[in-house]
C-alpha cells in the first residue's frame, strides 16, 4: 500500500468535497491502515499539507505550465505531498521524489509531470520560498480574508496568532478532581517517566511535554484523566457551580466541558447535557459513561429549547455556541482551507438565537456563561454588548484571571497565550 497515495485520497476528500480532516482520516483508519507507524505517517502528511496548503498552493502553481483539472485533484495533491516532504519532513529527496512519481500508478503523464516539478522545485527552492514570503497569505499559509479579519482584531498581535496556528499544539491533560488532585496526579506521571508540568492557575490542567496514545495514560480507562486543552477547562470553574444547582450544557458535544462541571460538583441537583447533532451526542454519552458520570444527555435544537427543555429553568448555564473555530485552528487546520469569510455572519444570527432562547430559561439570579473557540470580536464582544444592551435585566460580572486579555465585554485568550487554545469567555447574571 502506497501510504502516500492514501495520504492523496484524504487530503482530496478534505480540499475538494469539503470533508473535515478528522473525518476523512478516521474513515481511512478505520476501513484499511492498522500500523501505528503507518497511521502516523499518514497523519503528519495530511496534517502537514493542510496546514500549510496556502503557501504549497502558490509554490506548485509557479512550477505548473497550466493548472491541472479539477478532476485531477488526486495528482494536485500528490504534488502537494511532494512539496511538502521535500520542504519540511526529514525525507530524502531522492526518497521523497520516487515514492510520490510511484503512488501516481499508471498515468504516465501525472509521473511525468510531478517528477518534473518536484525536480524543479529542488534546483529553484530558494527563489521559490522567497517568493512565497512576499505577502502574509502564504508568509504564514492562511486565506486572504482571515488575513485581514485577524489583522483588523488584533493589529500587532495578528502576526504572533499567525505563527500559533501552524504550531503543533500541546497535550494537556484534565485531572478528574473528583477523583484525585493535580500534584497527586502529577507524582503518578513522575513515577511511570511522563515529564509534565501543571497550569498553576486551572487546578485540574496538566501539561505533557510530549503527546502520548491515551491508553498509556494512568487511569485514563479508569476516568482518572481526560484530554482537554487548558482553556476549555477554565469553563467549569467559571461556571461557579454549586451544590443542589441545576446546570444546562448547549451545543454540549463532546462533552469535556458537562464532564468537568460534575468532576468539580458532584452535589449538583442535575445536569442537562443538548446537542443538536445525534452522532455528536453519542460521544457525550461515551465520555460520561469512562468517567462514571450522570447526566440526562438529549438531541436538540438549543435554538428552540421548546422542543425539549419541558418546562424546566436552570440556576447555571453554558452557552458554548457554535462558532467559526478560529481560535483552535493549529489543533483543526483544515479549518483554513475550509471555512468561508460569509460563515460568520451566518454564525452571528445562529449564536444570537441561541443566547436569547438560553436567557429565558435562566432563573433570576442564576449565571449564564457564553463560550466560544474563536478570536473574532464579532463572535465575542460584540455579541455580548448587542445582549446587554437589549435585556435590561442581564448585567456582567467581570472575569479577573491570571490569563487572557480583560475586554469591554468578557475576557478573551488568543491562541498560543499561556499554550492555551484561542477562546472567550463573558459571564452574566440575571437580574432578581
Amino acid at each position: 500500500m502506497n501510504l502516500r497515495l492514501v495520504s492523496a485520497s484524504v487530503l482530496s476528500k478534505v480540499i475538494k468535497d469539503g470533508q473535515s480532516l478528522t473525518v476523512a482520516l478516521d474513515a481511512v483508519f478505520s476501513s484499511s491502515i492498522e500500523e501505528s507507524k503507518d497511521r502516523a505517517f499518514i497523519q503528519a502528511l495530511c496534517f502537514g499539507v493542510v496546514r500549510q496548503y496556502h503557501r504549497l498552493d502558490f509554490i506548485l502553481l509557479q512550477l505548473l505550465p497550466k493548472p491541472l483539472r479539477n478532476k485531477d485533484t488526486d495528482i494536485k495533491m500528490l504534488l502537494l505531498i511532494g512539496l511538502y516532504q521535500l520542504k519540511y519532513m526529514r525525507v530524502k529527496s531522492h526518497a521523497a521524489v520516487s515514492e510520490t512519481v510511484s503512488a501516481a500508478k499508471k498515468k504516465n503523464w501525472a509521473k511525468s509531470l510531478i517528477n518534473g516539478v518536484l525536480r524543479r522545485y529542488i534546483r529553484e527552492q530558494d527563489d521559490l520560498e522567497k517568493k512565497a514570503d512576499q505577502s502574509w497569505s502564504t508568509l504564514y499559509s492562511h486565506p486572504e480574508w482571515l488575513i485581514n479579519a485577524i489583522k483588523d482584531d488584533w493589529g500587532e498581535q495578528a502576526q504572533n496568532i499567525f505563527i500559533e496556528n501552524n504550531r503543533q499544539p500541546p497535550m494537556v491533560l484534565r485531572v478528574n478532581v473528583s477523583k484525585m488532585t493535580q500534584v497527586a496526579y502529577l507524582d503518578l506521571l513522575t513515577e511511570q517517566l511522563f515529564k509534565a508540568d501543571p497550569m498553576p492557575f486551572c487546578t485540574s490542567a496538566i501539561v505533557l511535554e510530549q503527546a502520548v496514545a491515551v491508553e498509556k495514560l494512568p487511569g485514563f480507562s479508569g476516568g482518572v484523566v481526560s484530554v482537554q486543552d487548558t482553556a476549555a477547562q477554565l469553563a467549569a470553574e467559571l461556571l461557579d457551580v454549586q451544590p443542589n444547582n441545576s446546570v444546562l450544557d448547549l451545543c454540549s458535544a463532546p462533552g469535556g466541558k458537562a464532564a468537568a462541571i460534575l468532576e468539580r460538583e458532584p452535589k449538583i441537583k442535575s445536569l442537562l447535557a443538548v446537542d443538536i447533532d445525534k452522532n455528536r451526542i453519542e460521544r457525550v454519552t461515551e465520555n460520561l459513561q469512562r468517567l462514571g458520570l450522570q447526566a440526562d444527555v438529549v438531541v436538540g435544537d438549543a435554538s428552540q429549547p421548546g422542543v425539549w427543555v419541558r418546562g424546566k429553568t436552570f440556576d447555571r448555564i453554558l452557552v458554548d455556541v457554535p462558532c467559526s473555530a478560529l481560535g483552535v485552528i493549529r489543533r483543526h487546520p483544515d479549518i483554513k482551507v475550509l471555512r468561508r469569510e460569509s460563515d460568520i455572519e451566518a454564525l452571528q444570527i445562529v449564536q444570537q438565537k441561541i443566547l436569547n432562547a438560553a436567557w429565558e430559561l435562566l432563573v433570576p439570579g442564576g449565571l449564564l456563561l457564553y463560550a466560544t473557540c474563536s478570536i473574532l470580536k464579532q463572535e465575542n464582544e460584540n455579541q455580548i454588548g448587542v445582549f446587554l444592551h437589549d435585556h435590561a435585566n442581564a448585567s456582567e460580572i467581570i472575569i479577573n484571571g491570571e490569563w487572557g486579555i480583560k475586554r469591554q465585554f468578557g475576557r478573551q485568550i488568543l491562541t498560543g497565550e499561556q499554550g492555551m487554545d484561542g477562546f472567550y469567555y463573558a459571564k452574566l447574571v440575571k437580574q432578581l
